[in-house]
């Protein structure tokens, strides 16, 4: 075997989304762009603010901006805007120092665990969850263990606690989730600090929350509640790729609450984490997020997008959530086996993502980062791929 046995597995199940998207490039070759209908990346495409690029070339054109090392955890007059951004929201007396910036939400993610996370820890997330925390807690040396959700994806807070042990060390949680789009309520979330609280004293061991928000600002109507309002001994993780459509540039934060247990401890062992896995976050996107705190893209072409494919798949047959965040819709396949259903769709020339890969089986998800053309033209191809089943 050219490679590590451990990476065979990884390996596999990491490329289930890319070749979605590479699939879409041979389609696209073989009938042509518009003929092709491709829901399988969450890559968001509506433009930056006009405010970004403003930014961008004041900085460039500026002699004051700089592109060299910095303090590891970032610049720190960024992490104090950040942190004075974020006491605007929540509240809670953060500092700089409880804050890092990052290579995007999953840079946050990989700092965290890695310093949270001794080798065989548990880290409990809910399912249907991002299929990329498979990776993170292969990376962390940690066991990833899914608990059932409700039937509408909400926490099933009884599942959750009938699953912790004293192996437990992290509660992973994602809201607005990806794939299903659900916005976690406050009183789950205080339920599920509640918890968390009594297992950790339980079992004599901090157990920390950890929520990752790169969808904080995707919201359709509804309030996406603070997690440090109900649990303190956790840390949220955030990116600049879908409010500011900066995906490719890897910029994002971890930020700690100031009561967490070791909330200095756990900055200095994310700090340290940062320098092994990259260095630092990118200099120049620090210094342009810096400025532009609470700037976000307009969430209503989402929204309208959002409308239109549920509109057209509620009028095919298809049975689903509406989602209140993020961009992605996650119907119930009209067969049991989503995997065959989804090569099905293929055969319409739409692509879209099992349910079985984000730990959902019967469901698939579809993102809406898509132009509105993508929509509309492909409503006809769902619903040959509904009828032949049905």
């Amino acid at each position: 075997m050219p490679i590590a046995d451990k990476m065979v597995k990884m390996v596999e199940s990491a490329s289930m989304i890319r070749k979605m998207f590479e699939e879409g490039a041979r389609l696209r070759e073989k009938y042509g762009a518009d003929n092709v209908f491709d829901f399988s990346l969450g890559n968001p495409d509506v433009p930056p603010p006009a405010v970004v690029k403003k930014t961008l070339l004041e900085l460039i054109n500026n002699d004051d901006t700089t592109h060299g090392y910095m303090p590891n955890p970032g610049y720190p007059q960024v992490r104090q805007a950040v942190a004075d951004y974020l006491n605007k929201e929540f509240n809670v007396g953060l500092t700089r120092d409880l804050v890092i910036m990052t290579a995007g939400a999953a840079g946050a993610l990989n700092d965290t665990l890695r310093a949270l996370l001794n080798p065989g820890e548990d880290i409990l997330v809910s399912a249907p969850y991002f299929v990329g925390y498979n990776q993170y807690a292969f990376v962390a040396n940690a066991n990833l263990k899914p608990v059932s959700s409700l039937a509408d994806f909400h926490l099933d807070l009884a599942a959750i606690q009938a699953a912790i042990t004293k192996n437990t060390r992290v509660m992973l949680i994602n809201s607005p989730n990806n794939p299903t789009g659900v916005v976690y309520t406050k009183e789950e979330l205080e339920g599920l600090g509640n918890l968390l609280e009594e297992a950790s004293k339980k079992f004599g061991k901090r157990i920390y929350l950890i929520s990752d928000e790169p969808y904080r600002k995707l919201v359709y109507g509804a309030q996406v509640p603070s997690v440090f309002d109900v649990y303190p001994h956790t840390i949220i993780l955030s990116s600049y790729s879908k409010e500011l459509s900066l995906a490719g540039e890897r910029i994002g934060y971890l930020a700690i609450h100031p009561k967490a247990e070791d909330a200095a401890m756990i900055a200095g062992a994310a700090g340290v984490t940062n320098t092994m896995m990259y260095v630092n976050a990118p200099a120049l996107f620090q210094q342009v997020v810096g400025r532009l705190q609470g700037v976000s893209v307009d969430i209503d072409i989402y929204k309208k997008r959002r409308d239109m494919l549920c509109e057209g798949l509620f009028a095919a047959g298809y049975q689903f959530d509406v989602p209140q965040g993020a961009f992605y819709l996650f119907p119930k396949s009209p067969i049991e086996d989503d995997l065959e259903f989804v090569n099905l769709l293929k055969q319409e020339n739409i692509l879209a993502v099992p349910g079985t890969g984000f730990g959902g089986p019967g469901f698939f998800r579809l993102s809406y980062a898509v132009p509105e053309k993508t929509i509309k033209g492909s409503f006809d191809g769902f619903k040959k791929a509904f009828d032949r089943v049905k």
